[in-house]
């Protein structure tokens, strides 16, 4: 047992060998991708070996590490199912996280699967504030909501201040590469962004009259579809637009960023001493995820 290395430099270790990733074994775990390296260099340096080879891309492991890989795998599954076994099943803790609906299909729910699969003992519940019945106010955990400041006061916690960019349909993107070109397509307008447009106006030096109406939808969902099907261009949050320009389903012809004047918030909580160790764990991952650059 003397020799036994630390568990959790270990755990980072089998993370980061599964996922090929500092970063996707940081965001399993729960850590920031400097802690998961830290902490494998921390056992690479305990061994005196290398464990990786750290390309810019991907991490492969080394002959060292694929020899040591699958014992060290199957040693903490063991440990898992063992220490099931003798405990049972522990009942989870069902924490409610309500966000705005867009902010929860586009920026949360494709990152939620990957806490959960690290955090089996937590049960998550995510809403949209759109339904406003299917929680009562003491039912929620953690609140994320969107607008300025001005509409939160001064004991919400901003998580991101937001910009927003043209976006268009990959196909759309060779042909517009001027401001009028943007212009001559279809504008699709926001409800409750509708001065997305006329601040894009404003900022470029543009004579607000000649803005045109088009297109009206109620959510930033709807805008990417119409997007996406070719129906015209938008002016639409970046962190929205991230997932669907990194996979090539949207495009930004023109490298122009305004600021919303809006952002993200954390409600503040009735009473943080009385958090469940799963709540705050919710809430800190939370916290993270929108101070991320999107």
């Amino acid at each position: 047992m003397a020799s036994l290395p630390n568990l959790v430099w270990l755990r980072a270790f089998e993370c980061a060998a599964r996922r090929h990733s500092f970063t996707a074994a940081a965001e399993e775990l729960g850590l920031t991708q400097a802690a998961v390296s830290h902490q494998v260099r921390s056992l690479e340096k305990t061994f005196g070996v290398a464990l990786f080879i750290r390309r810019s891309r991907t991490l492969e492991l080394t002959e060292i590490g694929h020899a040591y890989y699958p014992s060290i795998a199957q040693a903490l599954s063991d440990i898992a199912y063992s220490t099931r076994g003798l405990l049972g099943p522990s009942e989870a803790k069902t924490v409610t996280l309500r966000a705005p609906i867009s902010t929860s299909v586009l920026w949360i729910a494709p990152r939620l699967g990957a806490l959960r699969h690290a955090n089996p003992n937590i049960n998550i519940r995510l809403i949209s504030a759109i339904w406003a019945d299917s929680a009562t106010e003491e039912d929620i955990d953690i609140d994320i909501r969107l607008g300025p400041r001005s509409w939160f006061g001064a004991s919400a916690q901003l998580l991101s201040e937001e910009v927003m960019i043209p976006v268009c349909a990959p196909e759309d993107c060779a042909s517009i590469k001027t401001i009028p070109d943007l212009l001559a397509r279809e504008l699709i307008h926001i409800h409750g962004y509708q001065d997305h447009w006329l601040r894009f106006f404003q900022m470029q030096g543009l004579e607000t009259q000649a803005l045109r109406q088009g297109l009206f939808v109620d959510t930033s969902l709807a805008a990417i579809e119409l997007i996406m099907a070719g129906s015209g261009v938008a002016m639409i949050m970046k962190r929205y637009a991230r997932d669907h320009l990194m996979a090539g389903r949207l495009a930004q012809p023109l490298d122009i960023e305004i600021p919303m004047a809006q952002g993200h918030f954390l409600m503040p909580s009735k009473d943080d001493a009385a958090l469940s160790p799963e709540t705050s764990q919710l809430r800190d991952w939370t916290i993270r995820l929108f101070t991320q650059t999107p």
